[in-house]
């Protein structure tokens, strides 16, 4: 009898313990809303791309005629003006031809002559009845051919001397020579290409920027957009520019399908090199000092276990709504929304600046509030951390 007395008073204390702790001991959960006030903001859109820095006009100097490089005048960034010799290749075989080609044009000057007498001849003795129509009209024939020939052999000398004036390599534009692919010494061969002697680019404080924009973006970007766009050279420093022209043929990679659109980038310190990678953010819609709220208050729908004794809930009509506390009320307040960026929402119509509307709650007080939260605030929607029971449950053991 005394053994069964022992436990069964030490049975009554262990379910006292618990009572207490997990009865009498919890605290009851109160729920406080956390707000935020309708501002005056700017809100923007934007669209991000990569892309890349390009000179606005550069052109690619080759030869149409081959030869041997003999002379190199520019180098590397070279600046250059328009006209101004920069190579030159070797004339001995141009020279060579153009010297046979004035030799046969004046073979053909002397055959014309004696063609042209002997024409002049048959003529005359054909208007007296001395010759025969068929000798009058083959001395004729022979004088045209001739003439033909004349022409032909001048034309021959023309080219000569056009393809001598090609050894002689100008610059076509006033710029700055980007790159160099040939050596004084080099053999050059125009017979099915032209060969690239040089690149020259007109002006680097004008710069331009050629940014790749997905075809989900490509509807919002237009002519004229404010950009913006950094490059990992200077990764402080944030470079302007706009949108000069959206290009309507597509590039597909990795089924990928991207637009190229064309940025202006003024580069009047000559930090933009070409070639750079410029990672651009073009703003599609900027809205200046408009009334908005955190989205976070759009996205809010209060429940009857947010709710303290009582307090109640008034709805509304409204697609868009945010929620304010009245008193012991929660009261909807439709509103009309225009752009948002993520956000922050502009609206309308339905609060003013200043108004301060409830964006979440928190839980104070309830058992199982994260470490470090003085306040003991937690979100009692949301489950607790992973492992919390099974630490708890170590401990026991």
């Amino acid at each position: 009898m005394k053994k069964n007395i022992i436990i069964a008073v030490a049975a009554i204390a262990i379910i006292g313990i618990a009572a207490f702790f997990f009865i009498g001991g919890k605290k009851e959960a109160k729920i406080s809303f956390e707000t935020a006030k309708v501002q005056t903001t700017t809100i923007t859109n934007s669209v991000t791309a990569t892309g890349t820095i390009e000179p606005v006009t550069s052109v690619t100097v080759g030869t149409q005629v081959s030869g041997i490089v003999s002379k190199l005048y520019v180098d590397y960034n070279s600046t250059v003006k328009k006209g101004q010799v920069i190579a030159e290749l070797d004339r001995t075989n141009l020279t060579s031809e153009l010297n046979t080609a004035k030799a046969n044009l004046s073979s053909a000057q002397s055959d014309m002559q004696y063609q042209r007498s002997n024409y002049q001849r048959y003529k005359t003795l054909y208007d007296k009845g001395l010759v025969s129509t068929d000798e009058y009209e083959s001395a004729k024939l022979s004088y045209d051919r001739s003439v033909e020939s004349v022409k032909t052999a001048q034309q021959s000398v023309a080219r000569a001397q056009t393809n001598l004036g090609y050894a002689t390599i100008t610059s076509p534009i006033d710029g700055i020579v980007l790159s160099k692919t040939v050596e004084e010494g080099q053999t050059v061969a125009a017979s099915f290409n032209t060969p690239e002697l040089f690149t020259i680019a007109q002006d680097l404080t004008n710069m331009q920027v050629v940014a790749d924009v997905d075809e989900a973006d490509i509807a919002e970007v237009k002519e004229g957009d404010k950009v913006t766009f950094t490059v990992d050279a200077y990764p402080d420093d944030v470079f302007h520019g706009n949108v000069t022209q959206v290009r309507q043929a597509a590039t597909t990679t990795n089924n990928v399908v991207t637009y190229e659109v064309v940025i202006s980038a003024p580069n009047a310190d000559l930090k933009l090199k070409p070639g750079l990678t410029a990672n651009v953010t073009i703003i599609t819609n900027e809205k200046a000092d408009v009334c908005a709220v955190p989205v976070k208050a759009l996205r809010f729908t209060p429940t009857e276990s947010m709710l303290q004794p009582g307090e109640t809930i008034a709805d509304c009509q409204g697609k868009d709504k945010v929620w304010v506390k009245q008193g012991q009320t929660i009261r909807a307040i439709a509103v009309e929304t225009g752009i948002s960026n993520g956000a922050m929402t502009e609206i309308t119509g339905g609060v003013k600046p200043g108004d301060i509307v409830i964006i979440g709650c928190n839980a104070i007080g309830m058992p199982g509030a994260g470490p470090g939260n003085e306040n003991g605030e937690s979100n009692p929607f949301m489950p607790g951390p992973p492992g919390k029971n099974k630490n708890k449950d170590a401990k026991k053991e």
